[in-house]
């Protein structure tokens, strides 16, 4: 029963991971000023707002013109009187979406409007309803405006005097809200390329996590214990490392969800060039532990005590959940950069599955030899070459640190950096680190790992110098090539010339609002080789500043816009090419890169498929 409860919670908690990482980006609600009120009398209503974690939405205010401002609107009440809304103070920040400061609210906002009742108010409650306007963005791309409703209940005093039952009646009808949010586009994250494959790689770090030293050695430790408990029942030792590797996911799924929950601040804090080179540094300080630079150790009292097994499932669930103290030692650092990782992207939702992926991976062996356990005994003995897998997990913190430098270098020098880093920590892997007694697989192995870290080396040199080279050619060039992009507003008759001319077709998802639109205008648009490769396609604008336009929530609906900008490229058929679609600015080096692939796929008959263009 213990299990089934602790099941359940965790149910719950998934929940609310879910409903905390996607469905709330601006919560909207009122309050009803503390005391009833009495005709003539006035006193204050309060709008609170709730924005989510890595979001901001404009004040009243913005600097830029074409931002739309915070503003509230009431609807007409007979006989009540509302004043115009007071705004708190905005924020001025200088945010990655803008190249100019922006004047922001983040996390809470109080609004505050006085009501005044009519002499001749009769009535013993006054229904307010009304709606916020707002526009939230993150730090790539923003959402459409919105009209958010709210509605509160303000009791009135008819007379002087009232007595306590109607006091307590009054009270029971009081601070009736309604809370409303917006979608968050952490759900259009997952159309974003490279999101599976961070999934990928957090399954496969948890997997290989089990070949370091303070891992590898309790495989067969616990699974000989698990069978000590099930006392030759295959089931029953099948149902303990169920439940043991169910106790890791708990774990490391709350420890993701906290991450992202936690993360605004953090998110916020990495704007500025100190907070980045410090969390480089602790990163690379973390990558010298594997590197046994030095010790890093776990207080001995602590690992005892967590260590100790104790008898049932509940003890099985017990170990399960308190793993990660044991093996902190060699898996605690790349934990903690994966934690950094999640804390600035700000989604719950992203952090509970990374970290749930690190879990099943490492958990995957206890399931699988639980299952065959009679095969326990064909498992590699422990030697030197888990300390070589060690020093893996140091060159992939080292890359880390190099990553969260990113903002402070230019593309060139970033990327030259990560390939030099990649290129050492494949020849240390393959040909420096000394492992004994490896046998000829090992060696094989070995060189197999680092061949993927030469691989990468190339890969992100190549990329690299490409878009240091687009950025060259882009400053050199003369403005009437930079305008001579020819743009066409999104229609049927469009996509059927894109069809009939054999052309792939790339549509710009924008609104006037929107900050990252016009950044991709002045920086990306205006690159002669993206101009010069744009003839070849069909460029469309669609135009979603109008958020209540039929024809725009068609459109979004269609394509699956969460947001804007969102960048979608077309075959010539009308079929999405969904792995070249892209959210937020993009460099003109990273454009290109699109562009160049969707012309190649266009010019493949096998990839077309039919599209209804009604």
């Amino acid at each position: 029963m213990k299990l089934i409860r602790i099941f359940i919670f965790f149910l719950g908690f998934i929940s609310t991971a879910w409903a905390a990482g996607v469905d709330s980006v601006v919560g909207v609600r009122a309050l009803a000023p503390v005391d009833p009120l009495m005709s003539g009398e006035e006193a204050t209503l309060t709008i609170e707002l709730e924005i989510a974690r890595s979001y901001h939405i404009n004040s009243n205010n913005p600097l830029q013109d074409y931002l739309i401002p915070t503003s509230v609107e009431f609807d007409p009440l007979p006989g009540v009187i509302f004043e115009e809304a007071i705004f708190p103070e905005a924020a001025v920040k200088k945010l990655p979406v803008s190249d100019t400061p922006m004047s922001v609210y983040e996390r809470a906002v109080k609004i505050t409007a006085a009501i005044r009742l009519a002499e001749d108010f009769s009535q013993k409650e006054a229904i307010v309803q009304g709606r916020v306007r707002s526009q939230a963005c993150d730090r790539n791309s923003c959402l459409p405006p919105v009209w958010i409703p709210f509605s509160v209940v303000v009791p009135v005093r008819v007379s002087a005097r009232l007595t306590e039952t109607d006091l307590q009646a009054l009270a029971l009808t009081t601070n009736e809200n309604l809370d409303t949010s917006i979608t968050d586009s952490s759900e259009a994250g997952f159309y974003r390329r490279g999101l599976f494959l961070n999934f990928l790689l957090a399954f496969l770090g948890g997997l290989a996590l089990n070949l370091t030293p303070c891992v590898y050695p309790l495989i067969p430790i616990t699974l000989a214990w698990f069978g000590g408990q099930a006392r030759g029942d295959k089931t029953a030792l099948i149902a303990h490392s169920g439940v043991y590797v169910f106790g890791m996911a708990v774990t490391y799924s709350i420890l993701g969800v906290v991450a992202a929950l936690t993360g605004s601040l953090f998110g916020a804090a990495l704007q500025y060039p100190a907070v980045l080179s410090g969390v480089a540094i602790i990163m690379a300080l973390l990558a010298l532990g594997m590197f046994d630079v030095y010790e890093l150790r776990m207080p001995s009292f602590l690992t005892s005590r967590v260590g100790a097994p104790r008898a049932g499932l509940t003890g099985t669930l017990l170990m399960g959940l308190t793993v990660g103290v044991v093996a902190a030692p060699c898996i605690g650092p790349f934990v903690l950069g994966l934690l950094t990782y999640v804390g600035e992207r700000g989604s719950a939702l992203i952090g509970f599955l990374l970290f749930f992926a690190l879990a099943i991976g490492l958990g995957l062996p206890f399931l699988v030899l639980g299952f065959f356990s009679g095969n326990i005994h064909r498992l590699p003995r422990s030697g030197a070459w888990m300390v070589w897998v060690r020093r893996i997990f140091g060159f992939v913190l080292f890359c880390m640190a190099w990553y969260f430098l990113r903002s402070l270098l230019s593309t060139l020098a970033w990327s030259l950096g990560l390939t030099l880093l990649l290129l050492i920590g494949g020849i240390y892997l393959a040909w420096v680190a000394n492992v004994i007694g490896a046998g000829k697989k090992f060696t094989v192995f070995r060189n197999i790992v680092g061949g993927l870290f030469f691989a990468s080396a190339l890969y992100f040199a190549v990329n690299g110098v490409e878009m240091f080279l687009n950025e060259r050619t882009a400053a050199s060039a003369s403005e009437s090539v930079r305008e001579s992009i020819i743009w066409e507003n999104y229609s049927r008759e469009n996509l059927v010339k894109a069809r009939e001319e054999n052309r792939p077709v790339f549509i710009d998802f924008y609104a006037d609002w929107c900050v990252p639109c016009r950044e991709l205008d002045a920086k990306t648009y205006s690159n002669p080789e993206v101009v010069r490769l744009a003839r070849r396609f069909v460029m469309l604008k669609a135009d979603l500043t109008s958020g209540d336009d039929p024809a725009v929530e068609i459109l979004m609906e269609r394509y699956r816009i969460r947001g804007v900008p969102t960048l979608v490229f077309l075959r010539p058929d009308g079929g999405e090419m969904t792995s070249l679609r892209g959210t937020g600015f993009v460099t003109a080096g990273t454009f290109l890169d699109r562009m160049t692939r969707a012309l190649r796929a266009a010019d493949d008959p096998s990839q077309l498929t039919q599209f209804d263009f009604d």
